[in-house]
């Protein structure tokens, strides 16, 4: 028996049917679109991003991710948001997991959680260090890289722990641009191929704004052996401050010259600027299309307005259309 949200739920009482994994859907489908959200620190903000998940649902996407924060800043609202997608909206929640300041314990205990209620698909991330924690010493985790908390997850899924026979789906990151942390490029790719071999059936990329990385990162995959589905992750800019931001966080924000240009042209203002980060994703958007992309997933800030007007120009109804 697993306690959500003051019910008891026994293994075989799922809150809803089990997720598909995503591979699957890939599989199924040729195409994923998804989108990411981040936990919201204030009742506003949470009410601001229901709001926005109400603008996106239409769009009907595969799945939708929810991040983690570092050293226990948003887990729990974390647990409670995907719980909540998952028994109030038709979208299909995907939780980030992380290794940070975690224990084999605590890794478990969400585990359990989520597979009873019926979350089908985990993504499994080393985590960022968490800020302003005192005395943090990362020797201390149970699990030092994504690659041995990919390979944990395995483990619960081959105890049959979960009630679905399948387990659970695991997804982890890739970074086209390089891994800010990890400088040698080669020994990025065997980082990527361990998480891989101790069992990841997808990959989910950081950020990018020129395709012919991602397209290169494909090419470095195949040859390292690297076989899983890769599903590219887009973010229009949407104001110079939030680009500057970006660079100086290193989420994959190598802007190229044309962008840069575009943005220049502009009164710098976060309308203007919108305007040209909404064009310029959907022209990589199309492009990944056109170039058969195993998926796209939006990083929409919370927001919905760039994301639907992607949709808009890119003259579709919803994710099925994309397809065509």
């Amino acid at each position: 028996m697993f306690a959500i949200d003051g019910r008891s739920y026994s293994r075989r009482e799922p809150l809803r049917p089990f997720s598909m994994h995503i591979a699957d859907h890939i599989k199924r489908d040729g195409t994923t679109f998804s989108f990411e959200f981040f936990p919201p620190k204030t009742d506003k903000g949470a009410a601001g991003l229901f709001d926005n998940i109400a603008d996106l649902e239409p769009l009907n996407p595969t799945f939708v991710s929810v991040t983690y924060g570092a050293g226990g800043s948003t887990r729990e609202v974390t647990n409670e948001l995907v719980l909540r997608l998952k028994r109030e909206t038709k979208l299909d929640p995907t939780p980030h997991l992380t290794c940070v300041c975690h224990d084999e314990r605590e890794i478990r205990e969400v585990l359990e959680r989520y597979a009873a209620a019926s979350i089908g698909n985990i993504l499994a991330l080393r985590g960022d260090p968490p800020q302003g924690m005192d005395g943090y010493d990362p020797a201390r985790d149970r699990f030092k890289q994504a690659a041995s908390l990919v390979a944990y997850v395995r483990k619960f899924n081959d105890e049959r722990a979960h009630p679905d026979p399948r387990g659970f789906g695991i997804g982890v990151a890739g970074f086209p641009e390089g891994h800010p942390a990890t400088p040698n490029r080669l020994l990025e790719m065997d980082y990527l191929k361990a998480k891989v071999d101790a069992g990841a059936d997808y990959i989910v990329t950081q950020l990018f704004f020129d395709n012919r990385d991602l397209y290169d990162f494909r090419e470095r995959c195949e040859l390292a052996g690297i076989r899983v589905p890769i599903i590219a992750g887009v973010m229009p800019v949407t104001s110079v401050k939030g680009m500057r931001r970006m660079a100086e966080l290193a989420l994959g924000a190598r802007y190229p010259a044309p962008l840069l240009r575009m943005v220049r042209r502009t009164d710098g203002s976060d309308e203007a600027v919108t305007r040209v980060g909404v064009h310029w994703a959907t022209e990589q958007c199309r492009d990944l299309l056109d170039r058969g992309v195993a998926g796209i997933h939006f990083y929409t800030l919370n927001r919905s307005t760039a994301t639907r007007e992607i949709y808009r120009t890119l003259g579709v109804q919803d994710s099925d259309d994309l397809r065509i």
